[in-house]
């Protein structure tokens, strides 16, 4: 059920999805749909479903010819305003923020582990009496 509930999601975020329209086309009735998706994935289907269309938003919002607009529309919301207030409430920034900070990022290499050095590693060297000085 919760696995149906998903696809459904995934296939058709611009959907104006409801617990209640889920749950009929999964078979089982609201409030069980609400408790098993919330058991399995953490959170209840709509505050899924918000995550996911930011998370495609995000994503939409990283294309060159991409408009706040055009995104909206694309993940479910009626305009740029409503995707815009959205987003900040989740992601705590604007989309034209997010897409400034996406253009602007380099890749980053992963952190390499690096190992304690050992003690006598800490102290400076030394210079042995035959070096010059």
């Amino acid at each position: 059920m919760v696995g149906r509930a998903l696809h459904l999601l995934h296939d058709n975020p611009a959907h104006p999805w409801t617990v209640v329209e889920l749950a009929a086309k999964t078979g089982f009735s609201r409030a069980a749909l609400a408790r098993r998706f919330t058991g399995l994935v953490g959170e209840p289907p709509m505050t899924y479903l918000t995550g996911w269309r930011m998370a495609l938003a995000a994503d939409l919002l990283r294309e060159p010819d991409m408009t706040v607009e055009r995104a909206a529309r694309r993940v479910g919301y009626a305009n740029a305003f409503a995707l815009s207030v959205a987003f900040k409430r989740v992601r705590g920034v604007s989309p034209s923020a997010h897409r400034a900070r996406a253009q602007r990022a380099q890749p980053v290499p992963p952190p390499r582990a690096t190992l304690a050095a050992p003690p006598e590693a800490a102290s400076p060297p030394r210079t042995s009496p035959a070096s010059p000085v």
